[in-house]
């Protein structure tokens, strides 16, 4: 490591999600903000239980995590993390925040999230804490209002291309039959197809 690393932090993009599956929507924006936002890492947050979603839709956690990591390897720069696997579930932002914070702290953290989910952080458990202690990156979501961001002073909008696709969307389809193959990064495609997931 170079030692000049050591007196600056390492700006760090967090992805939070269930990746149910991963798809190339997220993987596109993780690499916009590598390469066009000052990002020097991005890692993938995988959340064992969203609060917010049915838990009877979610794959298993350890295959979305592996799905995850199949769909980052060509990508040095991306890392998936199991943080919230060993803490309290339904898993809450604020609280992964506080974790990370403690226990990396050469890293200046950034959360990517969409303007179809800015709007909705006030309600979140601690939401008012969260938006006053992290920085936020958002990118542009389809049928979104981006002026919710305004009131977000830690919040940044990046003009990101819009890129409408959904883990909902993947589901229904492979339910249906469909090949969504383009959908999904190749060795995670592979893996759920020999999963039999969402079939």
């Amino acid at each position: 490591m170079n030692a000049a690393r050591n007196y600056q932090t390492i700006k760090t993009g967090l992805l939070f999600g269930s990746f149910n599956p991963v798809h190339i929507g997220h993987i596109a924006i993780a690499a916009f903000m590598k390469e066009f936002d000052g990002m020097e890492e991005i890692w993938f947050i995988v959340t064992p239980r969203n609060p917010f979603k049915r838990q009877g839709s979610l794959a298993d956690p350890a295959d979305r995590l592996e799905m995850v990591k199949l769909a980052i390897e060509p990508y040095p720069s991306f890392s998936a993390s199991d943080v919230e696997f060993g803490m309290p579930v339904p898993s809450y932002t604020f609280d992964t925040m506080q974790k990370l914070t403690v226990d990396f702290p050469g890293r200046e953290f950034s959360i990517i999230t969409g303007t179809d989910n800015i709007g909705s952080i006030r309600k979140w458990k601690d939401g008012e804490k969260l938006i006053a202690v992290c920085n936020f990156l958002v990118y542009p979501r389809p049928d979104s209002d981006v002026r919710a961001i305004e009131e977000f002073p830690s919040a940044k909008l990046v003009n990101a291309p819009v890129i409408d696709v959904s883990s909902s969307f993947i589901r229904r389809s492979l339910r249906e039959g469909r090949d969504m193959r383009a959908f999904v990064p190749g060795a995670a495609y592979d893996f759920l197809e020999r999963k039999g997931l969402y079939r």
